[in-house]
């Protein structure tokens, strides 16, 4: 089985990947959506560059793709960058300044040869529906190993498998300016535990309530090595990354 895996650098995408790897399938590809954009009803919006440093940490080849975040015309990007040629991007246009590429990043041009395509989707039906309808159209499997999952169980399992995941943004109430740049541990699990009950929101973060980068897995045989500060606009933050390599 040769497989993709839609792949934000976020904590559900990341354990997708390895998932699929434990399968024993060929993770052909890593495919990144990179939103050009203020929203996305799809995709992860911040950060997701991060992924070109898994994917080379994990030794798969990394298939950005532009899209303008626009509803319902997401899906159509993703799509037409799977089955065409598809452009060629300016490396340098993805990247912040000063971040710089790694040097045995290998980029995946053309269209992708799978048989199927697996994604981190938790509970978003929105999310789910398209990607499944998609994959009915190229004829082409659609796996979402963490569909409903439980969420303290997917959380807990993160830490027994050994993810690092640092926290990248905040948008919720009860998560204050300080889990800007957190990592997941024991403690700020049990933390975020509490806070979850008490303020109702989801543990996971499906709701928005956070983002994510994860810095280490299972399947990666270099850490990720990254420096930020936080940036914090009234009741929201997120995570400036000035520097990023691997170990």
């Amino acid at each position: 089985m040769r497989v993709a895996v839609l792949a934000s650098g976020g904590k559900d995408s990341t354990y997708a990947s390895w998932w699929a790897q434990l399968q024993g399938w060929e993770v052909v590809s890593l495919v990144t959506v990179l939103v050009k954009g203020d929203d996305s009803m799809m995709f992860q919006l911040q950060n997701t560059w991060i992924t070109a440093f898994q994917a080379s940490s994990a030794g798969i080849p990394w298939k950005p793709i532009i899209s303008f975040g626009e509803e319902e015309a997401e899906v159509g990007d993703l799509e037409s960058s799977i089955t065409a040629e598809g452009d060629i991007l300016d490396l340098n246009e993805i990247f912040p300044p000063g971040i710089k590429i790694p040097e045995d990043l290998v980029i995946h041009s053309g269209p992708l040869d799978i048989d199927g395509l697996v994604v981190g989707a938790l509970r978003s039906d929105y999310q789910k529906t398209r990607i499944e309808r998609m994959c009915q159209r190229l004829g082409i499997a659609s796996f979402s190993p963490l569909w409903h999952k439980d969420p303290r169980e997917h959380m807990q399992s993160l830490l027994e498998h050994g993810f690092g995941v640092v926290f990248t943004s905040v948008s919720t109430e009860g998560m204050s300016a300080d889990w800007v740049g957190r990592t997941l541990e024991g403690e700020s699990l049990n933390e975020l535990i509490d806070l979850s009950k008490r303020h109702r929101f989801n543990l996971d973060g499906e709701g928005g309530e956070f983002e994510t980068i994860v810095v280490s897995a299972p399947h990666m045989r270099r850490d990720v090595i990254l420096e930020g500060e936080a940036v914090w606009k009234g009741s929201r933050g997120s995570l400036e990354v000035l520097s990023c390599e691997l170990s």
